[in-house]
């Protein structure tokens, strides 16, 4: 369908406003039926079937689209097979040779041919311009009826690779007579379906002649014989693994290609990778570039096939396996100690037997499935040459590099290496020297405390970084074993021979040297020290001036002496931690700490000073006590506040000169006593005395008549006070501020709190009844204002009239108030007013309500 068209045939439209439309043919009856709308908004000029029916060929403007009559959905299975720009593609016609050529105005003298038209999709083989016409000929939209006969036959043909069997058929629409088939290499059949296998690859023209009762025809299709390939035989692939869990990233295109293609043309040729053979043989699932292995060991297949035609192929297949490799775990630089196993412990030269090192290398990996070896270079131990034997002596004094290697057993390539350094530090010196000590036990028997360290100077010869340890034997210093302490031994023998090795601390290495023990008796005298527990913590310690003890302690010694002194025994006799002149004790009240004279180390002693630190009077240095100034002049008592014992056992000093265990005042102020106790030990207790007061009442805020009555009571004096309202016993508030009042006559107290005494005020908070119930039944029987009497609002006016403003009776304020009668007799319920004039001049106006 087209519309719109200004003249018929014009290719000049106003618009894409045609439709394609495909109908069902019926022979019997020559109707058509079930439109089914292929394309809306076209320029289709003209269409075409496809010999076998099966493909509908339908230009559009310069776009040629191809439709799957097959196809469940034939308007989705639309192809675009060709399109071009600018020109317009117009009339289609099937011609005899089952080919489809089409008119394009783009190039007059040509027409456009889809090859195969049978093909499904770009394999139909759209070629433009693919036939020139007749010179001086010309096709400009419309083309002649090309068929010529009813007689329409096509050539099939399969299996195209050089060496196979290709076989060929023929489908007519007519039955035929006889058939003489051409295969285009001199070769001829007269059999239906005859197969033919070619010399040679390549391209050749096909002919089927078919003879029927009325016509000879001849048809012809071209086919290409395509070269198989031969895939060689590749070699298996080693590889080393990078992170040892079995697989690997293999490029088999980089690796393998080259061995499969041999000699064989690469631009002919491609080569694919399987994981199976079945895949390899169905062209199915292709291995990724690069491609991690799925097994180990795992074996590859490989297809190489026509580029031009896949189904001419050849497969075959290799093995591919990993190998772990090895880590070279990080060594530490190998230090060790010269010796003298090779007659000279100062030249730098060791035999180490490098095997140690083998665990360490190893770390968490299989022993047994990696061989370590050692290298004086990298490039040997690269090239796994000139391994060393172990042990091995250094060539190199002091310091050499050396080399590991570590491969797998299974396959040398894959391997690790690392270095370290063997460092060989010289021993350093040590010096023989003699160590003298007091025999300060009290039995002279030649044995003793020694501090072995006093002797560390001369055995090291006062070089820095050195350090020392002390053993009983030689054997036990050349093992390090046994060793003994060296800031406390007592000795087993007079003279005796300690052996001490003296130790480089920096590099650890040592030599051993003899310490010589001797052992001689001394004399010296004993001192005490006392202190008051005056510093401001009463916890029996205190700082001593322990120079103070000298004097007694060198009492007839030489002048010459030296002492020094020292908290434990052990450390006078070993001479180690000396304490300074200014000491405090460690244990509370009571310590003995050790002095020790010497001279040129001789001894002359090891001696007790005994510490002691007085506790100081155990009184309550602080107290405040209140003196009430209206008692005055009553006495109160001040004490010497002793805790847990007798006054009596004290000396008191008053700040008011007296020197009794107590003292009596009658003002107020500051008091002071120093107690001192038989040790001569003081302590000062103050003692404040505050003055308080009874409460003068200065005025009462009273806030009245309304719902929420308030109090407020203002008062003067030195106490500290608390209120109460009608009970004299409470409860007290702290507040002087009362509300929700009841209104009436109160009495206000307000009390002392340091019992200095009690004031009380009568205080009137007017308030009006909202109901009264005359019922005799003595509860609210009257009205009448609350908080009048005598003494307060005595002199009011209170007049009560009925809802009409009608005056019912005036009240006197002191009376009993209102009954509800009027002359005598009983009033009825209802509301009434009241108007008040207070003595005060306030005046209130409302109402209240009579029930009965």
């Amino acid at each position: 369908h087209a519309q719109n068209l200004d003249t018929p045939s014009s290719n000049t439209a106003s618009g894409n406003t045609g439709s394609l439309w495909l109908y069902d043919f019926d022979n019997l009856t020559g109707m058509v039926n079930n439109p089914l709308n292929l394309q809306n908004n076209t320029q289709t000029y003209g269409v075409d079937f496809s010999a076998d029916s099966k493909k509908l060929y339908a230009p559009n403007g310069n776009v040629v689209s191809q439709f799957d009559l097959e196809a469940a959905n034939i308007p989705a299975s639309q192809v675009v097979v060709f399109q071009q720009t600018g020109g317009f593609i117009a009339a289609v016609q099937l011609a005899p040779d089952g080919k489809i050529y089409l008119c394009n105005t783009i190039s007059s003298t040509f027409l456009d041919v889809i090859n195969d038209p049978e093909e499904l999709g770009l394999a139909c083989n759209y070629t433009p311009s693919g036939i020139a016409l007749s010179p001086g000929a010309n096709a400009n939209l419309g083309l002649p009826p090309f068929i010529q006969s009813f007689l329409i036959a096509k050539i099939e043909a399969q299996f195209f690779c050089f060496g196979d069997e290709t076989e060929f058929s023929i489908d007519s629409s007519e039955s035929f007579i006889s058939i003489l088939w051409d295969f285009g290499d001199t070769n001829t059949s007269t059999l239906d379906s005859p197969t033919h296998i070619y010399s040679a690859p390549g391209t050749y023209t096909v002919t089927a002649t078919l003879t029927t009762a009325d016509e000879i025809k001849t048809f012809s299709k071209e086919i290409t014989i395509y070269e198989t390939p031969l895939a060689n035989l590749p070699s298996d692939i080693t590889a080393c693994d990078d992170n040892n869990d079995g697989f690997f990233s293999f490029d088999f295109s980089t690796t393998t290609d080259a061995e499969v293609l041999g000699a064989q043309n690469p631009n002919l040729f491609r080569l694919k990778y399987f994981e199976t053979s079945d895949d390899a043989l169905n062209n199915e699932n292709e291995l990724i570039m690069p491609y991690l292995t799925t097994a180990n060991p795992q074996e590859i297949f490989v297809r190489i096939e026509n580029v031009n035609s896949a189904e001419c192929f050849d497969t075959t297949s290799f093995l591919v396996t990993v190998y772990d490799t090895p880590t070279a775990n990080t060594v530490s630089d190998v230090e060790v100690c010269d010796d003298a196993l090779d007659g000279d412990a100062m030249n730098g030269l060791v035999s180490y037997d490098l095997t140690e090192i083998d665990p360490i290398v190893l770390g968490n990996q299989d022993p047994g499935s990696f061989t370590i070896s050692y290298h004086n270079s990298e490039a040997d131990a690269d090239a796994n040459v000139n391994a060393l034997a172990s042990p091995y002596t250094n060539s190199s004094p002091n310091l050499e590099q050396l080399f590991v290697r570590i491969e797998n057993n299974l396959n040398a390539d894959c391997y690790d290496t690392t270095t370290f350094s063997l460092v060989v530090h010289n021993i350093p010196e040590a010096f023989d020297t003699n160590l003298f000590q007091c025999d300060e036990d009290g039995i002279p028997e030649g044995f003793t405390l020694f501090n072995l360290t006093e002797a560390f100077e001369v055995l090291t010869g006062g070089v820095a970084n050195r350090s020392a340890k002390y053993f009983l034997s030689l054997i036990d210093a050349q093992n390090t074993t046994n060793e003994i302490a060296g800031n406390s031994y007592s000795n087993i023998a007079n003279p005796q021979i300690i052996y001490v090795q003296v130790i480089d601390d920096l590099t650890g290495c040592f030599n051993i040297a003899e310490l010589t023990l001797e052992v001689s008796a001394t004399n010296a005298n004993d001192a005490e020290l006392f202190e008051c527990d005056d510093d401001g913590e009463e916890d029996g310690f205190h700082v001593f001036d322990l120079s103070e003890a000298t004097a007694t302690v060198l009492n007839g010694l030489p002048a010459n002496v030296t002492l020094n002194y020292y908290e434990i025994y052990e450390d006078a006799l070993l001479e180690q931690n000396p304490l300074g002149i200014s000491f405090t004790n460690t244990i509370a009240y009571n310590q003995t700490i050790f002095v020790r004279v010497e001279n040129d180390n001789a001894c002359y002693g090891i001696n007790e000073v005994h510490l002691t630190v007085y506790e100081l009077p155990n009184i309550e240095t602080e107290e405040e006590l209140l003196y009430c100034l209206n008692f005055f002049p009553e006495l109160i008592t001040l004490t010497g506040g002793v805790i847990n014992d007798s006054p009596n056992n004290y000396l008191y000093n008053w700040s008011t000169g007296e020197t009794t265990t107590e003292i009596q005042v009658n003002s107020p102020g500051i008091y002071t006593v120093t107690v001192t106790n038989t040790d001569g030990c003081s302590k000062v207790r103050t003692i404040t005395v505050l003055p308080s007061n009874i409460a003068t009442i200065v005025s009462i805020d009273v806030v009245d008549a309304t719902s929420n009555n308030t109090l407020t009571v203002n008062v003067s004096g030195e106490g500290d006070y608390e209120y109460a309202l009608d009970d004299i016993n409470g409860p007290y508030q702290d507040s002087n501020f009362f509300e929700n009042v009841a209104p009436g006559i109160h009495t206000v107290y307000v009390r002392d709190k340091n019992d200095c005494g009690i004031v009380d005020q009568m205080v009137s908070v007017i308030g009006f009844p909202k109901f009264f119930t005359p019922n005799g039944d003595s509860y609210n029987d009257t009205w009448q204002v609350y908080g009048i009497n005598n003494d307060f609002q005595a002199n009011s006016l209170i007049y009560i009239f009925n809802r009409y403003g009608k005056l019912i009776v005036k009240l006197d304020p002191r009376g009993p108030g209102w009954d509800g009668t009027l002359n005598g007799y009983a009033l009825p319920s209802s509301d009434y007013w009241f108007h008040v004039t207070l003595q005060d001049g306030r005046v209130f106006t409302s109402h209240f309500s009579l029930k009965r």
